[in-house]
């Protein structure tokens, strides 16, 4: 009897499960009434991200990773860092994931911002930073009204900030940094009561900051760098008392520091740098600001006596200050005020201050009245003998300074400031940002792997180029370490066919190198247009590729330790209006040390780089050889060579190789263009040890050769790449 009992009640159960499971099929078989299930699978395989058919819609959860669900199936989570390709954000169908609580996409999305992400009203994180899209933000982003996390940083947005963002009333974190939002900021950003984190920067952002924001009373960072915003710094500022950081650096804001730092207790890092204040700072003398870690107020119209802030960093530089410096005062925070002075002849010269006025003591001297009148006059000639002397040595010594510093720094009337290694940027700073109305990109003539080059016209009427990092990598060691490696690279070398570095200027916010202006451009740039590769004819060619050839056989052979550009290609020779090269971005060269294997990861560009180091990491002269020939055959043949040693068939004939865009080479070229050919071909042998120097290469262009009688369409290239002409050009 126990026994059927039992049976009876598990069969009953599995009948059950099986009735539950059939339901289950049927519903998500149904073709009239699709599933929240199907609807989240059909909108994802639709998207085409990651190319699943129908037939995995049931598994969308275990087959992609960054894609997680609840218990019933449905997507609540979704988190992928690195798609491939460009994903248009409209064609993942956003209704789709009512259940969605988690959003998170970056380095792939493209396109708008569809109405549609309103209604994933489960949303409490949305982060699609670092990705490309462009548009205006939704109005329908107010419907989010459980959302705390809010990032759109580093895409493409514009227009305004929708007011209905004040709707958001659980956000925390709201980052809409480094877009091209314009307009005003709403003041309905003020009813976003439990906010503590706001970036605004690096947008086209107008107006004033909103009275409203006074209501953010748990905000603890604020930063609306970048922008165009004007007006004053609101009072209502003070009402914040748990800000700790607050940056509004490199805008319009004008009027005075109304709102009361004494207030802001937590406050310890305070950034308005950069801006149109002109306040006096005598309201603040007495104040304790020790709770203050650093406090950037330089680059403004401040004015006053320089006061000792108790702070860990200040920074009160290029305002109009008048007075001597205070004791305990770094004299480095008051640089650039015309009327600060000091009697340090030291700080004088590196700070450019000018000497305070002579104070004069009373000297109160008990002589005795029947003193012989003579003796005094004795004493009063010695006292001013020694004293002319004295005055002599002090004014050779400070004659004897300048001059020593005067060659190291070269200033003009204009602000045309430019040196090496002691040079701060102070003054070329304002002329650059001038010049190019703060790296406007119609100013903008190329664009790197660690920055863009801007045209830049001084007051002086010097025309320069300046190469400035990417303002979001800035504080990125790699490309920091790049910069700096140029700067040494180039400060320590001076040649003829080799670009000029005029100065540099360091800051953590902004970083930029200044380089004599090339008018021409790049070779990969004048060979790329049919016009000025007619304009570059055989002869600027050839010279071309001889320049070259001489400065790198300046880095291997002339300069100690020798140095390795290791990134040797048509895109860093630049010509200048009479048709010269020059060798440019040194931000990968590497000085070589004769005792140690050189070893270093492979760097340089894609298709100049020497076939060695793809087994090897040891990097030597030979790899800069190797890139050479690429350049040169690239010159000659008007193109990138690419696989020419394999692909063209060795009868094939000078002529044939050459850059059809041009006239048939004169007689008088001739001979420069197969010592071109032979020498380029010599380099990209892919044996390191038979390849020839630069050194060996200059001397050949420097040579005069007995003519070649062959005429030029009877030249096969096999001949070229025979080691007769090789040894005949003693390479």
């Amino acid at each position: 009897m126990h026994f059927f009992n039992s049976n009876f009640y598990g069969m009953s159960f599995l009948l059950i499960y099986v009735l539950l499971f059939l339901s289950s099929v049927w519903e998500l078989g149904s073709a009239s009434t699709p599933s929240q299930l199907q609807l989240e699978a059909n909108a994802i395989i639709n998207s085409g991200w990651w190319n699943l058919s129908s037939s995995d819609s049931h598994n969308i959860c275990s087959l992609i990773h960054g894609i997680h669900c609840n218990d019933d199936g449905s997507v609540i989570r979704i988190k992928y860092l690195c798609f491939k390709g460009r994903i248009q954000l409209a064609t993942l169908n956003l209704s789709a994931f009512k259940n969605l609580e988690f959003f998170e996409v970056a380095y792939c999305l493209g396109g708008t911002i569809p109405p549609e992400i309103g209604t994933l009203s489960k949303l409490t994180y949305l982060e699609l930073s670092f990705n490309a899209l462009q548009g205006e933000i939704p109005f329908s982003i107010g419907s989010l009204s459980k959302l705390i996390f809010l990032d759109l940083s580093h895409n493409s947005l514009h227009d305004e900030i929708p007011f209905t963002i004040e709707n958001l009333s659980k956000l925390t974190h709201l980052n809409l940094y480094h877009n091209s939002l314009q307009g005003k900021i709403p003041s309905t950003i003020g009813n976003i009561s439990k906010l503590t984190y706001l970036d605004l920067s690096y947008n086209s952002l107008q107006g004033e900051i909103p009275s409203t924001i006074k209501n953010l009373t748990q905000l603890w960072s604020l930063v609306i760098s970048n922008n165009y915003i004007e007006g004053s710094i609101p009072f209502e500022l003070s009402f914040l008392r748990n800000l700790s950081d607050v940056d509004l650096s490199y805008n319009k804001i004008n009027g005075t520091l109304s709102f009361s730092l004494s207030n802001l207790t937590n406050l310890q890092n305070l950034d308005v740098s950069h801006n149109l204040l002109t306040d006096s700072l005598k309201p603040f003398a007495g104040r304790d600001f020790s709770f203050l870690e650093s406090l950037d107020l330089s680059y403004n119209n401040l004015t006053g006596l320089p006061l000792v802030l108790n702070s860990h960093d200040v920074d009160i530089s290029f305002n109009n200050l008048k007075g001597s410096i205070p004791e305990g005062l770094n004299p480095y925070a008051l640089k650039g005020n015309k009327g600060v002075c000091s009697d340090n002849l030291n700080i004088q010269i590196k700070y450019q201050f000018q000497p305070c006025s002579v104070r004069h003591k009373k000297l109160t001297l008990n002589w005795n009245h029947n003193q012989n009148q003579l003796v005094i006059i004795l004493l009063i000639t010695i006292f001013l003998t020694m004293a002319f002397i004295l005055y002599l040595y002090t004014r050779l010594n400070r004659v004897a300074i300048k001059k020593k510093h005067a060659r190291l720094t070269e200033t003009s009337k204009n602000g045309d400031l430019f040196c090496i290694w002691n040079y701060d940027g102070s003054i070329a700073y304002e002329d650059i940002i001038t010049a190019t109305e703060d790296f406007d990109i119609k100013y903008c003539i190329g664009t790197g792997a660690y920055g863009s080059v801007y045209r830049a016209e001084l007051p002086s009427g010097k025309i320069v180029a300046v190469k400035k990092l990417h303002g979001f990598e800035a504080e990125v060691p790699t490309f920091d370490g790049s910069f700096k490696n140029e700067v040494k690279v180039l400060s320590e070398i001076k040649h003829r066919h080799i670009v000029k570095l005029h100065g540099f200027y360091f800051h953590k916010r902004i970083v930029f190198l200044i380089y004599e202006y090339m008018e021409k451009g790049s070779m990969l740039s004048i060979l790329f247009d049919d016009m000025g590769a007619m304009e570059l004819d055989w002869i600027k060619r050839v010279n071309t590729v001889k320049g070259t050839a001489h400065a790198l056989s300046y880095l291997h052979h002339d300069c100690v330790p020798p140095i390795v550009h290791r990134d040797v290609s048509t895109s860093n020779v630049l010509l200048n209006s009479n048709w010269e090269p020059t060798v440019s971005d040194f931000g990968t060269a590497r000085f070589l040390n004769l005792d140690s294997s050189n070893q270093t990861i492979v760097v340089g560009t894609i298709g100049y780089i020497a076939p060695e180091l793809a087994y090897t990491t040891v990097v030597n002269e030979k790899c800069d050889v190797y890139s050479f020939g690429v350049v040169a055959l690239e010159t000659l043949m008007g193109k990138h060579p690419k696989n020419i040693l394999s692909s063209l068939q060795t009868t094939s004939t000078v002529c044939e190789i050459l850059d059809q865009r041009l006239p048939h080479p004169t007689v008088s070229v001739l001979q420069d263009i197969v010592v071109v050919a032979i020498v380029a071909f010599a380099c990209l042998n892919p044996n390191p040890c038979s390849r020839p120097t630069m050194k060996c290469i200059s001397q050949c262009f420097l040579t005069r050769l007995t003519p070649f009688n062959i005429p030029l369409h009877h030249i096969s290239l096999q001949q070229l790449m025979s080691q007769e002409l090789t040894h005949y050009l003693k390479l």
